[in-house]
């Protein structure tokens, strides 16, 4: 049951749901999708039907001509049919007739919402097939029987498992992230998930919007904390595993690794049941989930189509993919912060108690206590919110919260060789409590070498509610199913709390004592087969240096060679550019870089100026290797760019961010950066980057700590690793205050006054203009003036006056009062003095600022450059 709820609670599941169609036509309107790159176009039809007790707002999308398959979609909770538009419009060209619907209660539909109800949501289905079998597009089985399947995602994926358990005209289904069992997913092990019941019932609009049954059902479960008979009978009737004996159809099971409203054991349940039944089953557990993450929509939406090619258009060819796969994640993308992914596979499904290995706790017999109320909660997961962190410790980022006093907890000694879980940890645990009842939170983290950083993964937890403890009562605990690798050195913690966040706890206070029985189980997979990422994990942070590296590792021998001979009177020049042109794509005769010219020397710091559009960040792609010019040409030290060239390891590049594992140290960040390179370890210069960076003790602290200033500063440092000789820096004063931007300055000034270059794009004027010797300024792709800042500025009557600190107030005052001066005015920084003279000489203002002590550090002729580069780019030519 995906939702759409209020703002710091949406969810961003909704990337795949909604679908359907009726009985009765009340009204429609046709509409024409043009499809582009020669495809099919889709024709959309809406219109609303006529169902017991509701009118249901319907979408039918076909392309092309003759019978195909048909195909329904449903949304998730709180969404509409315009949620799948898209897919609709895909699986339309891809050669089958779909049909999307709002259900009951949401978009234009209307009647009460039924979770699913089995006499209302699931007959909608029902008739909403009969109409399909009437259109003449659709290809019947038999009169009456198209060839049908269903999908969606969350409540669209209940709606699936529902209609092929009560409907037989269904032939394939492809739920996801979507539950088996309701009652167990809302009241596991009969305790109350209240803050996700919670947000079912107000974003589906409050209770009015309910069926009376479910209404008094959440009502009277949220003020007792504890879910009675009744309940758990209501929403099981409305479940898949009510029918579970009746659905055979294939089905393509596809869970989330980040979620805690379904979490996997919902699909292993599933799988087993139709399995059973002798249908063909795959499962995939995605990355993603309702509590966040990588939704992965292009694979996932493929590879549903190839399920669909193979059991409804029986073609025999359609590759469904293995019968198992999870998704894995190997670091973060620096140039968007997203997981990067790979698969692991295996040709049959494992279930979640496969290759078992045992691992002894230490602990002995340890006792907590529930809190009254049971507050303050520990935190695991946070509904809605909670998808950061279940990304994040899925990188080893540690984001959860066990109060002292509230919880036991059990060790590992640390581990000698790499675990991978894979499937839910059980052990066994006497517990006893002096109310009679205990109610606990069970969960295993991965614990780092320190014993304090530990990390929760998926930030899931399994409740138990162990009834008549009071003289002790041995249980076996069930630990939630994950995906995770544990590295040798690290150790495993069980912890068991009396309360959590997301669940009921309680309200009574209550002692617990706790003991385990033996060893943690944890299963494993050893038959899985792994694939790669796009790169390596520990290429987690590479900038652009790093994709040039990649890029070098992939393109053959022959492109290689082909690039230009290297030109021997350039190879002392950093860069020359020379006619370098780009065009928009798609577009003949508009240009995001036309005929661009122009050269740096060495100990320059060149700023690269421009307004927005002016073809800035394309002229650092194409320097970069990253995109390839349409004509024109550039070398660094005297060699042709192209995508791999050598001569770009002599390149550093700080473009858009660097991406950082926040729990490691700074130092430990540049190393492992460094080790992505694959050069050797004494060639990167570590030590002479961070002492030009400037970062200090605050490099053997975790990134997590670090003010944005400081994380600018070692994103500056690894783009110095190995001390190029020219260095790249685009817009490396975001986000800075103006403290942290005159440090950035004086990295900058330091690492060009050793004979290197850099080349800075900026939108700061005044800060190119302190920190910058030359000037390139574009305007609509093309060059408007190039030279030093003095000359591009030019002369006047102020001077710039610069100091080693902050000159107070009281001196400046005095030299405003010197004979010959006009005015004197501070700089926005504190460490600077716009003088200027009206009849004095410069010679006599340096003479009477020596007399005052002034820490002299520079005076020079200063106009400002937004004057200078407003006059530059209005005159520009287009």
């Amino acid at each position: 049951m995906e939702l759409r709820t209020p703002r710091r609670f949406r969810l961003r599941a909704r990337w795949l749901a909604g679908l359907g169609a009726a009985a009765v036509l009340v009204g429609a309107g046709t509409w024409t999708a043009v499809a582009s790159d020669g495809a099919p176009a889709v024709h959309r039809t809406d219109q609303v039907l006529s169902m017991d007790g509701a009118r249901i707002d319907t979408s039918y999308f076909t392309a092309g001509s003759g019978r195909r398959p048909a195909v329904l979609v449903g949304h998730g909770f709180g969404g509409s049919k315009d949620d799948v538009r898209a897919q609709a419009e895909k699986l339309a060209r891809d050669g089958y007739a779909v049909l999307t619907w709002s259900a009951r209660g949401f978009g234009k539909s209307t009647g009460e919402i039924g979770l699913n109800d089995p006499d209302h949501e699931v007959k909608d289905v029902s008739r909403m097939i009969d109409w399909l079998a009437a259109r003449p597009e659709v290809r019947l089985d038999a009169k009456g029987d198209p060839r049908v399947g269903v999908t969606g995602a969350s409540y669209g994926g209940g709606i699936s498992l529902l209609a092929a358990g009560y409907d037989k005209r269904v032939d394939a289904i492809a739920p996801l992230i979507t539950y088996w069992n309701l009652a167990d997913a809302l009241f596991p092990d009969g305790v109350f998930k209240k803050l996700w019941a919670g947000i079912f019932f107000s974003t589906g609009g409050g209770c009015e919007t309910f069926q009376k049954e479910l209404c008094d059902m959440y009502q009277r479960v949220a003020v007792s904390g504890t879910p009675d008979d009744a309940a758990r009978k209501l929403l099981e009737e409305r479940s898949p595993s009510a029918v579970g004996d009746r659905i055979d159809v294939p089905a393509l099971i596809v869970q989330g690794q980040t979620d805690s409203l379904f979490p996997l054991g919902q699909a292993d349940a599933m799988a087993k049941a139709i399995s059973a039944n002798g249908a063909p089953v795959d499962v995939d557990w995605m990355a993603g989930g309702h509590d966040g993450g990588d939704p992965e929509s292009s694979r996932l939406q493929g590879r549903i189509t190839s399920w669909f090619d193979r059991y409804l258009k029986d073609d025999k060819s359609a590759d469904t993919g293995p019968a198992f796969r999870v998704s894995r994640t190997g670091g973060v993308d620096s140039t968007n912060g997203r997981a990067l992914l790979r698969g692991a596979s295996s040709d049959r499904y494992p279930g979640l108690e496969s290759g078992t290995t045992s691992v002894p706790l230490s602990g002995g017999t340890q006792t907590f206590a529930n809190p009254a109320g049971g507050s303050p909660p520990a935190i695991s997961a946070v509904p809605g919110v909670g998808g950061g962190l279940s990304q994040l410790s899925s990188l080893g980022v540690g984001l959860s919260l066990d109060f002292p006093g509230q919880h036991a907890r059990f060790d590992s000694a640390p581990l000698d060789r790499s675990l991978r879980i894979t499937g839910s940890p059980t052990i066994r645990a006497t517990v006893s409590s002096d109310s009679g009842d205990a109610v606990l939170f069970a969960k295993v983290y991965d614990v780092g070498p320190d014993g304090r950083q530990q990390v929760l993964p998926s930030q899931l937890v399994s409740p138990v509610r162990v009834e008549d403890a009071g003289q002790g009562k041995t249980v076996e605990l069930t630990l939630p199913a994950v995906d995770h690798q544990v590295v040798p050195g690290h150790r495993l913690r069980v912890v068991l709390s009396a309360t959590d966040l997301g669940y009921a706890s309680p309200a009574a206070p209550a002692t617990y004592r706790v003991s385990v029985d033996g060893p943690l189980t944890v299963p494993t997979v050893s038959a899985l087969t792994a694939g790669s990422t796009a790169l390596p994990w520990w290429t987690w942070g590479l900038p652009a240096a790093g994709v040039l590296i990649a890029s070098a590792l992939l393109l053959t021998a022959r492109r290689r060679t082909n690039a230009p001979a290297p030109d021997p009177a350039l190879a002392e020049v950093p860069l020359r550019i020379t006619g370098l042109t780009k065009r928009y794509a798609g577009a003949a005769d508009r240009y995001a870089v036309r005929d661009l010219s122009f050269q740096v020397e060495k100990g320059q710091v060149l700023g690269l100026l421009g307004p927005n559009g002016a073809g800035k960040t394309t002229t650092l792609r194409m320097l970069m290797g990253l995109i390839s010019p349409d004509a024109g040409e550039i070398r660094v030290f005297g060699h042709a760019i192209r995508p791999g060239a050598p001569v770009l390891s002599r390149v550093g590049s700080f473009v858009e961010g660097a991406g950082f594992l926040p729990h490691l140290s700074g130092r430990a960040n540049l190393e492992l950066y460094w080790q992505a390179t694959g050069r050797p370890a004494e060639d990167s210069h570590i030590e002479e980057a961070l002492e030009i960076a400037g970062l200090g003790d605050a490099l053997a602290r975790a990134v997590r700590t670090y003010s944005q200033g400081m994380r600018q500063r070692l994103a500056i440092a690894q783009a110095m690793l190995g001390m190029p000789d020219l260095l790249i820096l685009d817009e490396p004063t975001n986000g800075l205050d103006p403290p942290q931007i005159r440090e950035m300055r004086d990295v900058m000034i330091k690492y060009a006054a050793g004979g290197r270059t850099v080349i800075v794009s900026s939108h700061l004027l005044s800060e190119v203009e302190q920190s910058c010797t030359h000037l390139v300024v574009m305007h609509r792709g093309q060059l408007v003036q190039a030279g030093p800042v003095a000359e591009i500025t030019g002369a006047g009557d102020t001077l710039l006056v610069t100091t080693a600190e902050e000159m107070p107030e009281p001196v400046v005052e005095k030299i405003a009062a010197l004979a010959g001066i006009g005015s004197a005015v501070r700089t926005d920084d504190g460490l600077g003095l716009l003088v200027r003279l009206d009849g004095a000489s410069t010679n006599a203002l340096v003479t009477e600022l020596i007399r005052l002590d002034v820490p002299l550090t520079g005076v020079g002729p200063h106009h400002r450059l937004e004057d200078a580069f407003l006059t530059l780019i209005s005159g520009g030519s287009a």
